[in-house]
């Protein structure tokens, strides 16, 4: 039997592949519910994911797994709509003519910011169309060096520096520019009429949850059970330990292992070290009776308590929630220290509340039907510089032992941005090197 330590899309990805291969499989979730951070929640219609979740046109892993799984005809591919608010003013950014009409961007910033999302190099007045093709080249370039050379000034003063400082906080000095470059290419296709073409399935990613739950089988998957430790004899690894809420302490033989979960859980299980550091969030759905906006993402350059507001139902009708308009109000937490990530979901609520009717002053919470926060300590790296010299190979058998691999967010898969995609790719690379060592 193979052991996989984690039942989110990593996880479930891995052990249906591997069954594929022949391999007798059994996922081990320590939590009551499978899917991770693609966990849903219900409401009046579809279920909705706990953190906001699309599929970019660049991602074909995932897709072709949907189609395998026979859920192809539930796939749609929508227009995302995208606009910034700076200065109390919410500012759409999809169509050229709306890009055109930015009041905080000269002429020339917003020429030489098109050619970078074009991976066009304009530098020296020759343009070059090679010059981004390997992300590896810009690994140790400062992202703030990266854009005041390849932009302009005021590219990075009044556009990237706010969306940068949302994502990483006051970490976003070390982010490479590897990251900003592998961004700009993780993202998809685009309508110029019509913005960016954006992936989703319909009843939501919980539907591709349950179909690996099938493939897999409901019961070869051990939910409320946490893997304790590894038995390593002779450099290979032979068995696992662990503890279940409700049958306590079991033993169980493997011939390889697949920890498809966060670097600090393979620490405490193999004592392998990473170095990636990563960073939480706090996310909330707001249920609402009547919409609040009219755009799907709306970045915030203002001050505010949340780094982004994402109405799901301008992306996803309302009617497929049974008229609900829902919100995701999130937040990336650096530091697990400050006050906000100690304050309980009361709490966090009110703030949120009021930072809406900050920046929308007609907004009234009597619109409010219901309010659900999720937070995790470890949603997403810091794509610091050096960042691909940390990642965590899929086998490893050299650093650890024979017959152990690793599926989590720190594999390369999950570079330069973390996806569902890239948990699919880190889980069926780890079954297919197991399949083509045996």
């Amino acid at each position: 039997m193979i052991g996989v330590v984690g039942g989110g899309i990593a996880g479930l990805a891995a052990a249906h592949r591997l069954q594929e291969h022949g391999h007798e499989v059994r996922v081990f979730e320590a939590s009551d519910q499978v899917g991770g951070l693609a966990a849903v929640y219900e409401t009046a219609g579809d279920p909705i994911e706990k953190f906001y979740h699309h599929l970019s046109k660049s991602e074909e892993t995932i897709v072709e797994l949907i189609e395998e799984l026979g859920l192809g005809g539930e796939l749609e591919w929508r227009y995302g709509s995208d606009a910034y608010y700076v200065d109390g003013v919410s500012h759409p950014m999809d169509k050229p003519w709306e890009i055109l009409a930015y009041p905080h961007l000269s002429l020339y910033d917003k020429f030489r910011l098109g050619m970078l999302v074009l991976d066009i190099d304009v530098r020296g007045g020759i343009p070059s169309f090679d010059t981004y093709e390997r992300l590896e080249d810009f690994e140790d370039i400062p992202v703030k060096e990266f854009i005041l050379d390849h932009t302009s000034e005021g590219c990075f003063e009044r556009f990237f520096r706010p969306l940068l400082e949302a994502k990483f906080g006051d970490r976003w000095t070390d982010v490479s520019a590897a990251w900003l470059l592998g961004r700009v290419k993780f993202r998809g296709e685009r309508d110029i009429l019509r913005g960016e073409v954006l992936g989703y399935l319909q009843g939501g990613f919980g539907t591709l949850l349950d179909a690996l739950v099938d493939s897999v089988g409901r019961e070869n998957i051990q939910t409320g059970t946490r893997v304790t430790d590894l038995d390593v004899t002779n450099g290979a690894v032979a068995g696992l330990e662990t503890e279940c809420r409700d049958d306590g302490a079991e033993s169980h033989e493997v011939e390889d292992v697949v920890v498809a979960a966060m670097p600090n859980v393979l620490e405490g299980l193999t004592g392998y070290e990473c170095d990636i550091e990563f960073q939480g969030t706090i996310c909330s759905v707001i249920s609402l009776s009547e919409p609040l906006m009219d755009t799907y993402w709306l970045n915030i350059a203002d001050e505010s308590p949340f780094g982004a507001l994402i109405e799901h139902t301008n992306f996803v009708p309302p009617e497929r929630y049974g008229g609900e308009h829902l919100l995701y109000v999130a937040k990336y937490i650096q530091d697990l220290d400050t006050a906000l990530w100690a304050n309980d979901d009361d709490e966090i609520e009110a703030q949120w509340l009021d930072g809406i009717a900050e920046l929308f002053p007609d907004f009234d919470r009597e619109m409010v039907n219901w309010v659900q926060t999720a937070r995790n300590p470890r949603t997403a790296p810091i794509y610091e510089r050096g960042y691909l010299d940390m990642v965590v190979p899929y086998d490893l058998g050299d650093a650890v032992a024979d017959g152990v691999y690793y599926a989590g967010m720190a594999s390369r898969a999950q570079y330069p941005e973390r996806s569902l995609n890239g948990g699919i790719v880190a889980g069926f690379e780890c079954a297919d090197r197991i399949a083509d060592g045996q």
